[in-house]
């Protein structure tokens, strides 16, 4: 099969200039205006740099952050077990700054107020008779072991003193059901003996505690150790001064977030290739300043692109880059993406524990635009193409969704794996694969018109409606309805600003201008759409926000 020029264009029409240009502008704008990305803070990552940093600038408004977004629960972060993470880091900072002594400008006893209310959360989560579940966020299975033993630690210390009364329990917590120390045993005892940390474990490199500390096996890229500010504070140590690299990293990733900060950054590629992706996919014919074209080029290279400097390349992110660049106008060879090929699927990279499926739709796009259309038997890159499109279609639950490792709802692993599988896998394989999931869709909408998992949200509404809206498929019972009530939720909505954080890290996140792209790139399709969802509402401010 010959490459093809990704100027070509799918089957799908494109507004060559759609009137709502100015919302994808808008975002286009944007991205240029902050290099490093526009990330929600981490509770998590926050955390640790309370323990690990606390002269660093904004200490106190960090452990304001803290405060202010304990839940009145006494958890922190999402419902679930997504809240286990962000709880034990908050409260590990909150115990540890009361012991050091020196609560800066909060109040001490409001500082022990939310450490009991936190304990008390914990006790009920991880007691004897009720073990949380912790999803399959990275690292967990490294970073809870390393925060029940600091938090038991600093109870046991407490144990014994007559000032502890405002704790409801000094009693140990245990691990979560189905979690146990042997990798993070088993890491310590392998680094202990000289061996290099892996690449991949430098984004959370601050579970390793004081054996992180100015590892000569770590280098910081730009300063970072693994795109992470927890795990470049770990490698530092405290700062004493120092006019070095980290430290100059850590100052901007807390001065750009006024104190609190996320768990990754820069997430420039990452940011942008995904923003003109999600554009693109719906029609809108993004025109990126060169500048941004040429950034994202040169982060290309044989092994493909990291999300962050010091992560690992990625298939995930480079099969985006080399999606966006090549509907940009701008095509690169996609052969750094063979790298990651497995048995009919791709891994995120080597070594990956587990499987994604919105990587692997993301390399269907990036392989199937390249290749073009061709499924001729005897050509190796269409039965590369039609393996994995298969692959995908076998991931697919009994109700019509799929689910991914990289994100908390199934409407974006469901949108990534339709749009993918409509446009670049034959019919015989997508068709009734892509059926089910519009029909699952349609069935879970919410009473107000939008979809969520917790709630109704903007982007998992957006979501949605690229999966209604955005095949080719003939029309499904119900669409037209339920598209209508998603516009019209989009529209009632427009401003709002409080989705959840729904990305996976060390703690969920939300990518701000990708969630703004994604709802723009929602609103452009029911535009295109008039027979579906009507004329397009007066006021075309709103696609904008």
């Amino acid at each position: 099969m010959p490459w093809v020029d990704a100027r070509q264009d799918d089957s799908r029409p494109a507004l060559a200039d759609p009137p709502d240009r100015s919302a994808a502008d808008g975002v286009l704008t944007d991205l240029l205006r902050q290099p490093a990305g526009q990330l929600t803070p981490s509770v998590y990552e926050t955390g640790r740099l309370v323990t690990l940093a606390p002269r660093l600038p904004g200490h106190d408004r960090r452990l304001r952050y803290l405060l202010d977004c304990q839940r009145t629960d006494g958890g922190w972060g999402a419902p679930e077990g997504y809240a286990l993470v962000p709880t034990l880091s908050a409260v590990e900072a909150l115990l540890s700054t009361l012991a050091a002594g020196r609560p800066a400008g909060v109040p001490r006893d409001e500082l022990r107020a939310a450490a009991g209310r936190g304990v008390a959360a914990l006790s009920g989560w991880l007691g004897t008779t009720r073990r949380m579940s912790v999803p399959d966020t990275p690292a967990a299975d490294l970073i809870v072991p390393t925060l029940v033993e600091a938090v038991n630690g600093h109870l046991h210390s407490l144990d014994d003193q007559p000032d502890s009364r405002w704790l409801p329990t000094t009693a140990p917590l245990s691990l979560p059901a189905g979690m146990d120390r042997r990798r993070l045993d088993a890491l310590r005892g392998l680094l202990a003996t000289g061996r290099p940390v892996p690449q991949k474990l430098l984004h959370a490199l601050e579970v390793l505690g004081p054996a992180a500390r100015r590892r000569a096996d770590v280098v910081p890229v730009a300063g970072a150790v693994g795109a992470s500010p927890a795990a470049t504070a770990a490698w530092l140590g405290e700062p004493g001064g120092t006019t070095e690299p980290s430290l100059a990293y850590l100052e901007d990733a807390v001065r750009r977030h006024d104190g609190p900060v996320p768990c990754c950054t820069p997430i420039s590629v990452f940011e942008r290739s995904w923003v003109l992706a999600n554009l693109a996919r719906a029609g809108l014919r993004a025109r990126p300043a060169p500048s941004l074209v040429a950034e994202l080029t040169a982060a290309l290279g044989p092994e493909g692109t990291p999300t962050g400097p010091g992560l690992p390349a990625d298939a995930d992110t480079t099969s985006v880059t080399l999606y966006a660049l090549a509907r940009a106008g701008h095509p690169v060879h996609p052969a750094s993406l063979i790298r990651y090929e497995q048995d009919g699927h791709f891994c995120t990279w080597p070594g990956e524990d587990g499987r994604s499926v919105t990587t692997n739709a993301h390399v269907l796009e990036a392989l199937g635009w390249h290749a073009g259309r061709s499924t001729a038997d005897g050509d190796p890159e269409a039965r590369r193409l039609l393996r994995l499109a298969r692959w995908l279609r076998e991931q697919q639950h009994p109700d019509g969704r799929w689910c991914d490792r990289w994100h908390a709802s199934p409407y974006y692993a469901t949108s990534c794996v339709v749009m993918a599988l409509d446009r670049y896998a034959p019919a015989a394989v997508a068709a009734e694969a892509v059926d089910r999931a519009v029909d699952w869709v349609v069935g879970t909408q919410r009473a107000d018109g939008s979809w969520g998992r917790w709630s109704g949200s903007r982007e998992e509404t957006a979501y949605a409606l690229h999966v209604l809206l955005g095949v080719s498929r003939p029309v499904r019972p119900g669409v037209a309805e339920s598209a209508r009530r998603g516009v019209a939720y989009l529209s009632a909505t427009a401003g709002r600003q409080d989705d959840p954080p729904l990305w996976h890290d060390k703690d969920l996140y939300a990518p701000v201008l990708i969630v703004r792209s994604a709802v723009v790139a929602a609103q452009h399709l029911a535009a295109a759409r008039p027979e579906l969802v009507g004329p397009a509402p007066t006021g075309r401010r709103t696609l904008s926000s």
